[in-house]
């Protein structure tokens, strides 16, 4: 883990996953990118296309408005002795997370969600749950301060398909870099209700012929797999939660259904996405 991107919209949220970016780069000796997006209208920053040239000063003055405040967070102890990239991009935030996270090679997301009601009210309007649905690099969701990023417990919530085994490699993997335990989570529903010696089997399959030694298996009684992981969680201390995603179907699909937007939303706990392929 080398590149880290953080996008920013200087709110504290944002800021919050900054800190713990800038303690994983401690850690792991990895350079930080931050980005910050100005979504301008069209006239301000295309005068040629369909503005005035006497808009292109007011641009200007939007990111020299950006540079003062990255000046000001660069100047944050957390960030001392970490190399860290500024940059300012024109562009609608989720189509230049993705295109940083591309062209620079990164390693891995962590932004901030402010919502607990909706998309609506995340980190740059909706744009956690796009990032999250189309990112091929893991992505750290954060919502609280943590002064000291400690992981104890990585829960990887899964439906054991065995055309994941890469996506359960990538989680425990990332539970390394955490020194954290590793717990395989199944949740079993009243409407996908599976056998215990079903799941174990299935989990079994699932793990077999994979890098993954050391973990265990869990399986939790649950009215939907939502409410089943985070009441699982909520049992478990300093506890990061991780899920698969479907890039075409939304934030993360098991058992026949699908996750919602709650859990990254509602949760307090951070949460972390793997991409299925």
């Amino acid at each position: 883990m080398k590149k880290i991107l953080v996008p920013t919209d200087f709110s504290d949220t944002a800021e919050h996953a900054l800190k713990i970016a800038a303690q994983l780069a401690k850690k792991h000796d990895s350079e930080i990118y931050l980005l910050h997006m100005l979504e301008l209208p069209l006239q301000l920053i295309d005068p040629v296309g369909g503005g005035s040239s006497q808009n292109l000063p007011e641009s200007i003055f939007f990111m020299k408005l950006a540079h003062q405040r990255f000046a000001k967070l660069m100047a944050r102890p957390f960030l001392k002795d970490i190399k860290v990239h500024e940059t300012v991009m024109f562009h609608q935030a989720f189509e230049g997370i993705m295109e940083v996270s591309q062209e620079y090679k990164c390693d891995m997301i962590v932004m901030g969600s402010h919502g607990a009601s909706g998309f609506k009210e995340m980190f740059i309007g909706s744009n956690t749950e796009k990032v999250v649905r189309t990112s091929t690099i893991p992505v750290l969701v954060i919502k609280n301060e943590h002064e000291n990023f400690e992981v104890e417990n990585f829960i990887f919530a899964t439906d054991a398909d065995i055309n994941s085994k890469k996506t359960l490699e990538a989680a425990y993997e990332f539970s390394k870099l955490t020194e954290s335990k590793f717990h395989i989570l199944f949740i079993n529903t009243p409407n996908n209700f599976i056998t215990s010696n079903e799941v174990r089997k299935r989990i079994e399959n699932f793990v077999l012929d994979t890098s993954v030694k050391d973990y265990t298996i869990h399986i939790y009684n649950d009215v939907s797999v939502e409410k089943g992981i985070l009441n699982f969680a909520l049992k478990k201390q300093k506890t990061l939660i991780g899920i698969g995603t479907h890039g075409h179907k939304g934030l993360a699909h098991f058992f026949n259904g699908s996750i919602s937007e709650d859990l990254v939303n509602h949760t307090k706990m951070p949460v972390v996405t793997f991409k299925i392929v």
